[in-house]
Protein backbone atom coordinates (compact mmCIF):
# COMPACT_ATOMS: atom_id res chain seq x y z
CA UNK A 1 0.00 0.00 0.00
CA UNK A 2 1.51 3.78 -0.57
CA UNK A 3 0.61 6.20 1.59
CA UNK A 4 -0.64 9.33 -0.33
CA UNK A 5 -2.48 12.51 0.70
CA UNK A 6 -6.09 13.04 -0.98
CA UNK A 7 -6.79 16.92 -1.21
CA UNK A 8 -9.97 18.14 -1.95
CA UNK A 9 -11.22 21.41 -3.24
CA UNK A 10 -14.15 23.92 -4.17
CA UNK A 11 -17.84 21.34 -3.65
CA UNK A 12 -15.46 18.33 -2.78
CA UNK A 13 -13.96 20.28 0.07
CA UNK A 14 -17.18 21.42 1.64
CA UNK A 15 -18.64 17.93 1.04
CA UNK A 16 -15.47 16.01 3.14
CA UNK A 17 -15.44 18.99 5.66
CA UNK A 18 -11.34 18.67 5.75
CA UNK A 19 -8.55 20.36 2.75
CA UNK A 20 -6.94 16.84 2.71
CA UNK A 21 -6.40 14.14 3.84
CA UNK A 22 -3.59 11.16 4.19
CA UNK A 23 -4.72 7.79 2.92
CA UNK A 24 -3.14 3.63 1.70
CA UNK A 25 -4.08 2.67 -1.13
CA UNK A 26 -2.38 1.26 -4.38
CA UNK A 27 -4.43 2.44 -7.57
CA UNK A 28 -7.32 6.10 -7.63
CA UNK A 29 -9.91 3.14 -7.30
CA UNK A 30 -8.92 1.78 -3.84
CA UNK A 31 -8.29 5.48 -2.57
CA UNK A 32 -11.73 6.31 -3.72
CA UNK A 33 -13.32 3.52 -2.63
CA UNK A 34 -12.06 4.74 1.18
CA UNK A 35 -13.19 7.95 0.40
CA UNK A 36 -16.19 6.63 -0.02
CA UNK A 37 -16.58 4.90 3.32
CA UNK A 38 -14.83 7.62 5.23
CA UNK A 39 -17.26 10.12 3.99
CA UNK A 40 -20.52 8.55 2.73
CA UNK A 41 -23.38 11.23 1.38
CA UNK A 42 -22.61 14.26 -0.38
CA UNK A 43 -19.16 13.58 -1.25
CA UNK A 44 -20.24 10.44 -3.08
CA UNK A 45 -22.52 12.71 -5.09
CA UNK A 46 -20.08 15.27 -5.63
CA UNK A 47 -17.18 12.69 -6.39
CA UNK A 48 -19.04 11.34 -9.60
CA UNK A 49 -18.86 14.57 -11.51
CA UNK A 50 -14.90 15.23 -10.38
CA UNK A 51 -11.87 14.42 -12.24
CA UNK A 52 -8.66 13.80 -10.69
CA UNK A 53 -4.88 14.76 -10.61
CA UNK A 54 -2.44 12.30 -9.86
CA UNK A 55 0.78 14.20 -8.85
CA UNK A 56 -0.12 16.53 -11.10
CA UNK A 57 -1.11 14.39 -14.03
CA UNK A 58 -4.63 14.51 -15.11
CA UNK A 59 -6.25 10.93 -14.83
CA UNK A 60 -8.73 11.62 -18.04
CA UNK A 61 -10.56 8.60 -19.24
CA UNK A 62 -8.14 5.99 -17.77
CA UNK A 63 -10.32 2.93 -15.70
CA UNK A 64 -9.00 4.30 -11.95
CA UNK A 65 -8.22 0.57 -10.91
CA UNK A 66 -5.29 1.15 -13.54
CA UNK A 67 -3.82 4.22 -12.09
CA UNK A 68 -1.57 3.20 -9.72
CA UNK A 69 -0.72 5.32 -6.97
CA UNK A 70 3.25 6.20 -5.66
CA UNK A 71 4.47 6.36 -2.27
CA UNK A 72 3.91 10.13 -0.46
CA UNK A 73 1.67 10.71 -4.09
CA UNK A 74 -0.95 13.53 -4.02
CA UNK A 75 -4.55 12.97 -5.15
CA UNK A 76 -5.80 16.34 -6.20
CA UNK A 77 -10.07 15.88 -6.42
CA UNK A 78 -11.31 18.09 -8.52
CA UNK A 79 -15.03 19.33 -9.14
CA UNK A 80 -16.40 21.08 -11.96
CA UNK A 81 -15.41 24.94 -11.54
CA UNK A 82 -17.92 27.75 -12.65
CA UNK A 83 -16.54 30.62 -13.79
CA UNK A 84 -13.48 31.77 -15.41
Amino acid sequence: MAKVTVRYWAAAKAAAGVAEEPYDAVTLAEALDEVRERHPGELVRVLRRCSFLIDGDPVGTREHETVRLAEGGTVEVLPPFAGG
